[in-house]
């Protein structure tokens, strides 16, 4: 298992590498890993995976029922739903399927309802149902006044999604594949039938290469000579309500999409807290993850509409994200076999979703474009720690406590970490960099005080490493 942070990269040739360790890149990693006769490397700019978009997203774990009929992304977002749903089961990655509501406030949102329950049926989801305002305040007596009917889609879910990201790197890692963290590449030339990679740390060789840099994936297009799309980071900005709001909702509550994106939901998490968000603001800058006092009143302003009650609860946290929005409403997902190489662009908001059926579908155009895959293995299971809030946590095992009493003593009183938690987390396969990558493993600090009481703590966990 090799996982490297710092030092020079390693001089031999791979035949596979991967830019980009979000979660569309971890998972094509995780897909390659089934071919042990492949050497495959995985490059992330940052210290740790999953640090950019999918870190920061509403965490839905879609059915695909409003996806462009006939488009890939609706192709990948039906496989990779079913595909995601089994192995989260199988991994322990925390999913609720609370269904959604999408909620019409006019008369023109009620009379677009049956022809999303059209476009649902070609994207082959037949589950949707129209239901009146009588049904609808009975599934949501906190809902504000005036809605004129819903949408019910039951097959809607919530997911963990940095549990998600981390099991297909962890999976990866275990099956041979070599990820290199704080390798931002800066340079990719393409001579003689293989690539050289620039980053900070040397010079990477590969055979073949995937772009999935997410934001950047059309600066890496353009490296290679290719101008077929231009990412737009497009910024969503959320508040995080404390748990006591929970009891608020008991679907997804969303918007009659735009051509903009799915609009302002109210979505509860696995975590127990509620979402509010995300924002659609189209920006220049790809570092632009700050939330604006302009951006949080407006989401304030469609709350108040969706669910008067909320305003009056605490806010835990607020948060921004950018999705690599493009020209066109479609993942932008090519492959060049004249280079070796194939472009994983334009992967928004259902990425997290498709993520499975995105890597079966990249694996494949390497194949065709003559990369030898070589016999496949089925990976072993990997087994996470769920961070959901209906499981229950380590504390709560007595078993366990009693086998090993760290897993009794708390750390972060707000999520109930224990530091047996700390400790797994930071021996583990692909393990934090940075306390933040120790919130994503394990939830400690992301509660409501924030770290305020336990923060120093947890440093003292971290920077011995969890003894």
């Amino acid at each position: 298992m090799t996982v490297t942070v710092n030092g020079p990269l390693p001089s031999g040739s791979y035949d596979v590498a991967v830019v980009g360790a979000g979660v569309v890149g971890c998972a094509v990693a995780r897909e390659l890993a089934r071919h042990p006769r492949l050497r495959v490397a995985l490059v992330e700019a940052q210290d740790d995976v999953g640090q950019g978009t999918s870190k920061a997203n509403t965490a839905v774990l879609h059915t695909g029922f409003d996806a462009v009929p006939g488009s890939l992304e609706a192709r990948l977002v039906r496989e990779g739903s079913c595909q995601l749903a089994a192995y989260a089961a199988e991994s322990g990655i925390a999913v609720e399927p609370v269904g959604a509501l999408l909620v019409a406030w006019d008369a023109e949102q009620l009379a677009a309802l049956p022809q999303l329950t059209e476009k649902a049926v070609r994207n082959e989801y037949r589950d949707t149902r129209l239901i009146d305002p009588p049904e609808l305040y009975e599934r949501e007596p906190h809902l504000g006044p005036g809605a004129l009917g819903a949408l019910h889609v039951p097959g809607e879910s919530i997911i963990c999604p940095w549990t998600t990201t981390l099991a297909y790197a962890t999976q990866a890692v275990r099956h041979g594949v070599d990820l290199h963290l704080n390798s931002p590449v800066s340079g990719v030339s393409w001579c003689d039938g293989a690539h050289a990679v620039t980053t900070p740390r040397g010079t990477l060789h590969t055979r073949y290469l995937v772009n999935a840099a997410g934001l950047h994936a059309d600066t890496l297009d353009r490296h290679l000579g290719h101008h077929d799309f231009t990412v737009t980071p497009r910024r969503g900005q959320l508040i995080v309500f404390d748990k006591l709001a929970r009891e608020l909702v008991h679907h997804i509550l969303l918007p009659v999409p735009t051509a903009l994106g799915k609009g302002v939901l109210v979505a509860p998490t696995v975590y127990g807290n509620l979402l509010l968000g995300p924002t659609a603001e189209d920006l220049d800058d790809k570092r632009a993850t700050g939330s604006t006092g302009q951006g949080l009143a407006l989401l304030r302003e469609k709350g108040a509409r969706i669910l008067p009650a909320l305003l009056d609860e605490e806010i835990t946290a607020v948060y921004a994200g950018l999705r690599a929005a493009t020209e066109q409403d479609d993942y932008r997902i090519t492959a060049h076999p004249e280079q070796a190489y194939v472009t994983v662009g334009g992967i928004r908001s259902t990425g997290l979703t498709a993520s499975m059926a995105i890597a079966a579908h990249v694996t494949a155009l390497l194949a065709d474009t003559g990369l030898d895959l070589g016999p496949a293995q089925d990976l072993d299971p990997v087994r996470m720690p769920n961070l959901g809030e209906s499981h229950p946590r380590p504390h709560q095992n007595a078993q366990l406590v009693a086998a090993d009493p760290e897993y009794g003593t708390l750390v972060c009183h707000c999520e109930r970490v224990s530091r047996g938690e700390i400790r797994d987390a930071l021996a583990s396969t692909v393990p934090p960099r940075n306390l933040d990558g120790l919130r994503r493993r394990t939830r400690a600090r992301a509660g409501r005080c924030q770290g305020f009481y336990c923060g120093a703590a947890v440093r003292a966990l971290f920077e011995g490493g969890g003894a």
